[in-house]
């Protein structure tokens, strides 16, 4: 949608943000005559953006027209090993050359690639760089079927958290993100809200003005946790064990609602049982916390009402972290939190947007790759394994080794875990690399092609949200610099030159929307809670509610009021059926992570190491920007650690110390931090090839997959520091 225009020549366009944030926010975009973006600012018009932005994309027009950014196709030069460049160097390893060549050669050597060694010897490797339906997965992922490439399993970010909320409660919805200004109590459980879900933060501080309380669970001392009422600052890993704490004490006084679960829920009886073993004085020892302040915690959550779970992504990145999440998600199920407004809880909305995605994905294509079947599947947690020894989802050696890897929407030689194996894996002279890419990262310094990229400013989109109810429309704003390209273009264009015939990959962008919408004979959208959405409302209007959320008579979304529900039973499940038809505890417990204090490895690596994600970064977008590095400059590149620690180990602050395990090592600065809890160290993830050593976090983190989902468990890690 055009939203008008200022004074000609100037127009404004809207488009939304399509990073990886539960916000999704309607950005306007102020377009000069020479066809220049000149502003971005937040839709005041979107309930949940609310007319302003956060500090990254405020600042967004940066980003768009960087000096350093890639604007056209670059090849390897012949003799220039792959390896880390130094920032400034990486022209000097590629030379410029036309899209015509590179799409040429790229499908060239992915036919020779397929018929040599097989068709799973390609890997696609990309994950939420983008989260727009058409840039996230659509034309890439009708490609990969259609050449019958490995499939690969989407797992480093949510998936533990996704499965352990839809065991218990069958499908990802939650309290409007709204109806949080209602509460009288916010629980943020490993949530930065004010970090990264900034638009949250104005709901939670209406409530405050009202009388409601602010309660911080996080290891680490936040940005959130420094503006709660009380941070209770446990033990990384022990989220489980202080959710079944809360639930003994809430069960032995009686605050539970018994009628809720009796009309609701499945399994109390047994989830009694299992609860009873969780003390307050077993759960402190575990957390850190005393035993009064675990039932302090349990009894203001459940007799203050209503009360607002916030949980977020965090707690699944632990070995455990998808039990916790579940026992997390049962407290509001438990206290029958979801029947008043404003109470119940959030981790994802995303389960309420009803794509077509097998119009948009076309999954059938596989049928006609030279397989005739589904391809394996490859876990994006185990990239460094899958490249080393070509395995599969679960870790285990299935199918050919891995050939070629298309890289887009993603930067896996910085956010992967065990750097050290993807660098390796990446350095193969044999392994031809394509990286789509807006800038020079830790991928792209191992890439045979590099393919410029579009900002979501320069190609359309259509975005539903994980934070919040609204379908929203991306017009393009601007033409793409140089000769980035978006994804559909570039999945389409290397599509007809493989020689594949079908029409789905001529469709045009708004050919893939309407897909995604399911048009019906009266031009609106047959998805579910889309039925009164048209593209051309959309287009006119930028964002529209799910019809849930914008009811005629003004009655607000509750989810989880009445059933059936997406389980086995049709209720909320606190003893899951699908975990005890595999033979599975359909019951949450506590097991310590096997990289945590209690391990066996604790001994040579006494620290408990939180690889935080920066505020000023969305994962490692945004890193190589020099005003979003000088917003992080206080804690780039250190160790913070709790001075007792410190003092153990004759560090002082400002000291240069080298922190590593058996699977690497990396040197920070020392940053005194009482905050944490003793025997935990914390350091933000940065750009490996903007650190002297050419590393970053990850080259400490495992390839351990969670309990449920298989996805990585960055917060498990076991660590030691030294003096440098």
């Amino acid at each position: 949608m055009s939203a008008g225009s200022l004074s000609a020549p100037f127009r404004v366009v809207h488009t939304v943000c399509s990073h990886d944030c539960p916000d999704s926010c309607a950005v306007l975009v102020t377009v000069n005559e020479q066809g220049r973006a000149v502003k971005v600012a937040g839709d005041p018009a979107q309930p949940v953006t609310q007319g302003f932005l956060c500090g990254k994309v405020a600042k967004y027009l940066d980003r768009v027209y960087a000096p350093d950014r890639i604007l056209y196709p670059l090849k390897r030069k012949a003799g220039v090993p792959k390896g880390p460049l130094r920032r400034g160097q990486e022209q000097e390893a590629f030379e410029r050359i036309g899209w015509d060549e590179a799409l040429d050669a790229i499908a060239a050597r992915l036919k020779e690639t397929a018929e040599r060694y097989g068709p799973e010897s390609i890997l696609p490797y990309s994950y939420a760089g983008t989260i727009g339906v058409l840039g996230y997965g659509s034309m890439d992922r009708r490609f990969f079927h259609r050449l019958g490439g490995s499939q690969l399993d989407r797992t480093i970010c949510a998936e533990a958290g996704g499965v352990a909320w839809n065991l218990v409660y069958g499908k990802k919805l939650g309290t409007p993100t709204e109806d949080f200004r209602l509460a009288k109590l916010v629980l943020a459980w490993g949530a930065n809200i004010h970090g990264n879900n900034i638009h949250l933060w104005p709901m939670i501080e209406q409530a405050r003005r009202n009388g409601a309380r602010l309660i911080v669970i996080d290891p680490y001392r936040t940005r959130t946790a420094a503006l709660a009422d009380w941070h209770i600052a446990i033990r990384p890993g022990t989220d489980g064990a202080l959710a079944l704490g809360m639930m003994h004490v809430i069960l032995n006084e009686g605050l539970e609602d018994r009628a809720y679960i009796a009309e609701m829920t499945h399994g109390i009886d047994g989830l009694a049982e299992r609860a009873r073993e969780y003390t307050p004085e077993r759960v402190a020892a575990w957390t850190g916390m005393t035993a009064a302040e675990v039932e302090q915690l349990a009894r203001e959550y459940a007799t203050t009402r209503p009360a607002a779970l916030r949980l977020n992504y965090g707690v699944q990145r632990s070995e455990n972290g998808g039990t916790a999440v579940r026992a997390i998600a049962m407290l509001p199920a438990l206290t029958g939190a979801w029947k008043h407004r404003g109470g119940g809880g959030q981790i994802s909305t995303s389960g309420a947007f009803a794509w077509n995605k097998a119009a948009v994905e076309r999954p059938e294509l596989a049928l006609a790759s030279p397989l005739g079947r589904p391809a394996r599947v490859v876990n994006m947690s185990t990239l460094g394994q899958a490249l080393e020894q070509g395995s599969d989802v679960r870790g285990q050696r299935s199918g050919p080794d891995v050939h070629a890897l298309f890289v887009y929407n993603s930067n896996p030689g910085a956010v992967a875990p065990n750097q050290n194996a993807v660098l390796r894996g990446l350095s193969r002279p044999d392994l031809f690399t394509v990286v789509h890419e807006l800038f020079f990262t830790d991928t792209t310094d191992y890439a045979d092609y590099i393919l410029p990229a579009t900002t979501f400013l320069e190609h359309t989109d259509i975005q539903g949200a994980y934070g919040h109810y609204f379908v929203q429309l991306s017009q393009q704003a601007i033409e793409p610099p140089g000769e980035a390209r978006s994804n559909v273009w570039l999945f389409s264009q290397l599509a007809q030159r493989m020689g594949f015939t079908q029409e789905c990959f001529r469709d045009t962008p708004e050919e893939i929307i309407r897909q995604a919408l399911a048009i019906g004979p009266d031009g609106r959208s047959t998805n579910a809670a889309m039925e009164h959405i048209s593209l051309e409302d959309l287009k006119e209007q930028g964002h529209i509610p799910l019809s849930f959320h914008a009811d005629p008579e003004g009655k607000p979304f509750q989810p989880y009021l009445a059933g059936p529900l997406a389980t086995p039973t049709g209720k909320i499940e606190f003893d899951s059926q699908v975990l005890a038809a595999q033979g599975l505890d359909g019951l949450p417990a506590f097991v310590p992570p096997t990289e945590s204090r209690w391990g066996a490895d604790a001994g040579r690596y006494p620290l408990e190491f939180l690889g935080r994600k920066a505020d000023n970064y969305m994962n490692s977008t945004f890193a190589n920007l020099d005003g979003h590095r000088k917003m992080e400059s206080r804690t780039s590149q250190r160790l913070e650690m709790h001075p007792a620690d410190a003092a153990a180990r004759g560090i002082a602050e400002g000291d240069a110390v080298r922190i590593f395990n058996d699977r690497g090592t990396l040197t920070l600065t020392a940053l005194l931090n009482p905050s944490l809890p003793t025997g935990v160290v914390s350091a933000r993830m940065d750009w490996a090839k903007l650190h002297p050593e050419g590393a970053n976090v990850n080259a400490l983190t495992s390839e351990r997959l969670t309990d449920l989902g298989a996805a990585a468990t960055f917060y498990s890690v076991l660590v030691e520091a030294a003096k440098a």
